[in-house]
């Protein structure tokens, strides 16, 4: 490992978090990590799991990508109460008596290494896993240095989605007491910092909230360009389109039934963007329900941003969010959306109805109508793209940079 980057730098700062690859998550810190180098700081973004194509472009843009090495498990668990002793209550269900450990804390010995060299001004982590390690690994290496530590998702749904493991089921205490170790605590949304409040038991007023970086120039001009998908040529049905991970989380059952609804009052096309393990059994679900024929699930795609400019509706049907970067997206395309009233952010980012539809979780009938109710009065795009720039880059930037320095960003 290597830290690529001067020892002491006093405008040096980390991001970490689990890899350059993957969701929303990733995406952000990687538009982090370049406006930040915009601004001035030199960045190095410190991550698990490398990836040669994401590492490329990042170095190109002026990010010093740090790929760490992980140690035995039983080594990860050590470090883990070496940093807090007294914390044998909390560590034990979580960390130190399962059979098997969460991957990340096989990296707490490499990122203490790093931090030891780097020195960093300041170090944003994203992620429960990457968090706690974050902490733990920046009080083992005895330095200086803000620690500002970023909550993108809701605990309590993740806690409840996988509560017949005990690591899981007991880690709201784990982060109560090792989040307070953090010179701040950041929600991506409103209903992410209440959620850690009410799961964790921190005070709400520790927990402040900052946007995520989502709308930067490379979003804004690939909206401007046109989509080769032969379904957005002119004179072709009104495309609805859904883009994400193919899991329960995200829903694309629900999604999948309502266009089936819609689809016997009128034409339509349902283009599903993403990869995952229902990608089958979505398949067998538009077969099943007579739609296969205007159904399509293309993959992943990086840049979805065209089919976005040029889909009639967007439509996020998720069980729980974070912030979700894809409705931000959408908005910024000029995309009408509907949305799920689930817990997380996507009701803020919709401010609660004005900038799009708000459907109950799981409702095939409400979805359904809320799309063609969008179809027959479309918003102004214009509007939307205005309200996606509340998530710009450089206002993330300018947020973060203050959060992690602990001053004022002119």
């Amino acid at each position: 490992m290597s830290t690529g980057s001067p020892s002491g730098s006093k405008k040096q700062l980390t991001l970490f978090t689990s890899e350059l690859t993957g969701g929303g998550v990733q995406r952000s810190m990687r538009n982090l990590a370049v406006a930040l180098t915009g601004c001035g700081f030199r960045i190095d973004l410190v991550v698990c799991y490398d990836d040669a194509v994401h590492r490329q472009a990042l170095t190109a843009a002026g990010v010093n990508v740090v790929a760490l090495t992980r140690s035995p498990p039983l080594v990860g668990r050590l470090l883990a109460l070496r940093a807090d002793p007294s914390a044998l209550r909390e560590l034990g269900p979580t960390v130190l008596w399962p059979l098997k450990t969460w991957s990340k804390v096989r990296y707490i010995a490499a990122l203490r290494d790093y931090l030891a060299a780097a020195r960093p001004l300041g170090m944003l982590s994203a992620m429960t896993q990457c968090n706690l390690v974050a902490l733990w690994a920046h009080r083992l290496a005895g330095i200086d240095g803000r620690v500002v530590i970023s909550e993108r998702n809701m605990l309590s749904s993740f806690v409840a989605g996988h509560a017949r493991k005990s690591r899981w089921r007991n880690l709201p205490a784990l982060v109560a007491r090792t989040y307070r170790q953090a010179d701040g605590i950041v929600g991506v949304s409103q209903a992410v910092a209440d959620d850690l409040h009410r799961c964790s038991g921190l005070a709400r007023h520790v927990i402040s909230t900052a946007p995520n970086p989502v709308v930067d120039e490379a979003l804004r001009a690939a909206a401007a360009t046109r989509s080769e998908h032969p379904w957005f040529a002119p004179g072709e049905p009104p495309v609805i389109l859904g883009v994400g991970r193919l899991l329960e989380q995200k829903d694309p059952t629900t999604l999948v039934r309502a266009f089936a609804q819609l689809r016997l009052r009128r034409l339509a096309r349902l283009l599903l963007i993403g990869e995952g393990p229902l990608r089958e059994a979505m398949t067998q679900l538009a077969r099943s329900l007579g739609v296969a024929d205007d159904v399509q699930l293309p993959g992943w795609d990086d840049h979805p941003f065209s089919a976005m400019a040029a889909a009639a509706v967007f439509v996020l049907p998720s069980r729980w969010e974070g912030l979700p970067g894809v409705l931000i997206q959408a908005l910024a395309c000029g995309c009408p959306s509907v949305a799920t009233d689930c817990p997380g952010g996507s009701a803020e980012i919709l401010d609660h109805g004005r900038y799009g539809r708000l459907v109950p979780v799981g409702d095939v009938e409400s979805m359904a109508e809320a799309i063609e109710a969008t179809l027959d009065a479309p918003p102004n795009p214009e509007r939307l793209k205005a309200r996606a720039e509340d998530y710009s880059v450089e206002r993330s930037a300018r947020r973060y940079a203050e959060l992690l320095t602990g001053q004022t960003q002119a």
